[in-house]
């Protein structure tokens, strides 16, 4: 008997048309088999979504939505609490790995080395001088909880600091300020605690931007990355040791900047990876054996079942609590 799997995506997000094409593509490739029936859950808000799931009468869900409540730990939590198997990391992961700071913090607790940084809350713009002090430039300014580099801008001077923090603001309440580090761009995947290989980006201008990840086609991909094999195997393992420290599972992508130098540092991670044509797991996943279909398949298979009681009624999840600041 043919499974319902239900293929979430769209959202409210900055990162809607970036779901809805990894969405469009996990269904076609799920499809293919012949082995499921899919059932495609466009979603646009809260309750739009909860009609879906609810209607499905869905045997597991195949997340692919980026961005706010689709990734940071929200939708994860209301199938937790409907009690129904979904693809990725559970809600604390997903949260943690959605916001950079967060994230940040955690990484340094477990000795993973991450770009230094400070933060920026919009009440603080006016003393924004005073917080970067002697920081240094250039610097990459970035929402705090935001995804495909959405409001992401690199700064070289003081003027171009504060025009960046209030781009970024426009997307959250509070800015990431990271130091700009002259590197390769290396993404890792990982597939349920399996590493599967390192891709190198090489974009035109100096950041891998939302421009260059989804529109540009003078962006270059290498594939493995272009690096000595121990240093190679060293990028490999510290990916696994950044997804290990937010106590991710299922399909995991690693973004990392590798100097010539000798230094690596960890980015981010990425809980629920593009599925577009442009996107870096399927490029890795192709490397390592893995079409889209069998990607899909394999993601699928890792489907987490929800661990709520039993005799607990299911009831629509409440919203995810901000999370509290700490100083640097």
């Amino acid at each position: 008997m043919r499974r319902r799997i239900g293929v979430v995506m769209g959202g409210s997000s900055n990162e809607r048309d970036v779901s809805l094409q990894s969405g469009r593509a996990i269904a076609d490739a799920l499809e293919l088999s012949g082995q499921h029936q899919v059932v495609r859950i466009v979603a646009h808000d809260e309750r739009d979504l909860l009609s879906g799931l609810r209607e499905g009468s869905l045997d597991a869900v195949f997340l692919a939505l980026h961005g706010r409540w689709g990734e940071d730990g929200c939708v994860q939590s209301i199938l937790e609490m409907l009690r129904i198997p979904y693809t990725g990391s559970r809600v604390l992961s997903s949260a943690l790995a959605m916001d950079k700071l967060k994230a940040k913090e955690l990484f340094r607790l477990h000795n993973v080395p991450t770009p230094p940084y400070y933060t920026v809350s919009a009440s603080e713009q006016a003393v924004l001088d005073e917080l970067h002090g002697s920081f240094g430039f250039p610097v990459v300014v970035k929402p705090r909880r935001e995804g495909s580099s959405v409001g992401v801008t690199k700064a070289n001077d003081a003027a171009e600091l504060a025009a960046a923090v209030q781009n970024a603001l426009q997307f959250d309440d509070e800015v990431l300020i990271e130091r700009f580090i002259a590197s390769k761009e290396v993404a890792v995947g990982i597939l349920d605690g399996r590493v599967l290989g390192a891709i190198e980006i090489a974009p035109e201008g100096d950041l891998y931007d939302y421009h260059a990840k989804y529109e540009s086609d003078r962006t270059r991909y290498y594939m493995p990355a272009r690096l000595e094999a121990t240093r190679y195997q060293g990028v490999l393992n510290l990916a696994e040791r950044a997804a290990a420290a937010l106590d991710c599972r299922g399909a995991v992508r690693v973004d990392l900047l590798v100097t010539e130098g000798g230094n690596e540092y960890v980015l981010e991670v990425n809980t629920c990876p593009g599925m577009t044509e442009h996107s870096l797991m399927p490029k890795i996943a192709r490397a390592a054996g893995y079409d889209l279909p069998a990607l899909c398949e394999a993601i699928l298979s890792g489907a987490t079942p929800a661990k709520s009681n039993p005799t607990t009624p299911a009831v629509a999840a409440p919203s995810a609590a901000e999370p509290m600041r700490l100083a640097v």
